[in-house]
């Protein structure tokens, strides 16, 4: 039985706590929010109890494991803070938004040998993992080219994305992980495009709502990320690998498999389930699965500390491109 405690009770910290809490290796021991009746409510739906400060849960010796849902700026603090209390340690993504204070980061809790998983759920969307397993097989040959669609429906209110780092680093950063999951090499090269075409809002805080990016490992491997933040349409989430002998497609998903066919439609289908807690609900119950298998037995987490300053290097790398109009190229060192 792994005995957690949540940072952050916030929309993704609510949805952890209900995994946690119907995991049968898995106990919700406390809730720590600094919006406290946020923690209250958490707390009260699954019999923990509410941390009155960060010191508490870590001072708890009989908490386990963290799960750190709260907002990005608090993400290298917590991890250090947790790492030297002995914690496991599962965070979302990203790390931080600047790779100076990773890569800090990492230089003061390495010695800890730390058990840090960042959260990329979707290397663990059952279509996806498939994919990578098809791919690792050479099912279709070798791999030529990836095309990544990932689309939200709706932007972001202006006060998340005062915060949230830019679109490459908070959406498209994503994109670049599943990239590295799917590839047998790493980019070397990366080309952006990006503009602000939804909102005049997204534009005045500097930021973008639709983007391509172009991805190139050594061997000439192409990958063509799709970003765009008003799919009216649902949350579309797509990949396609084009192989040697054919291509393979992880469709998206929507809420039942029926199909209609009137005198106006041929066939009709249910819209896209709306968002990523609906589109990835499974993945983040099987990335709590495998991060609590890899804790009791002893391995490595399955998406490591450099795994999420991989993903971070690439957006970096892209917003290069973006200010430079250059094919820019790719230092993981």
């Amino acid at each position: 039985m792994v005995r957690f405690a949540l940072f952050g009770a916030g929309r993704i910290g609510r949805m952890h706590a209900d995994n946690i809490a119907a995991h049968p290796q898995a106990r919700l021991v406390a809730v720590y929010d600094v919006v406290r009746p946020a923690a209250e409510t958490v707390a009260e739906k699954h019999g923990a109890r509410v941390a009155t400060t960060v010191e508490e849960i870590l001072e708890d010796g009989e908490i386990d494991a963290v799960l750190i849902a709260s907002s990005t700026d608090t993400h290298v603090d917590l991890i250090t803070r947790a790492a030297k209390a002995e914690k496991a340690i599962l965070c979302e993504k990203p790390i931080d938004l600047d790779r100076e204070r990773v890569d800090a980061c990492w230089a003061e809790i390495a010695p800890l040998e730390p058990f840090v998983q960042i959260g990329f759920n979707r290397r663990f969307d059952p279509s996806f993992a498939r994919l990578r397993e098809s791919l690792r097989e050479g099912e279709l040959g070798g791999l030529r080219q990836l095309l990544i669609t990932s689309r939200d429906p709706e932007l972001p209110s202006r006060a998340y994305m005062e915060v949230a780092g830019g679109l490459l680093r908070d959406m498209t950063i994503h994109d670049f992980d599943m990239a590295r999951f799917l590839l047998p090499e790493e980019p070397v090269e990366v080309s952006c495009f990006a503009a602000a075409l939804i909102d005049p809002v997204v534009a005045e805080l500097g930021d973008h709502d639709t983007a391509m990016v172009l991805l190139r490992t050594e061997s000439g491997i192409q990958v063509c990320i799709s970003n765009y933040r008003r799919a009216v349409y649902g949350y579309d989430q797509r990949i396609e690998a084009v192989c040697e002998q054919g291509a393979i497609l992880a469709d998206n998903m929507r809420p039942t498999t029926l199909e209609r066919w009137t005198a106006s439609h041929t066939e009709a289908r249910d819209p896209l389930l709306h968002f990523f807690i609906e589109r990835y609900r499974e993945a983040y119950v099987r990335e709590l699965d495998a991060f609590i298998e890899a804790l009791e037995e002893k391995r490595e987490p399955p998406v490591t500390f450099e795994d999420g300053r991989r993903a971070l290097i690439l957006a970096d790398a892209a917003y290069e491109s973006l200010r430079s109009g250059r094919t820019v190229a790719v230092e993981f060192d």
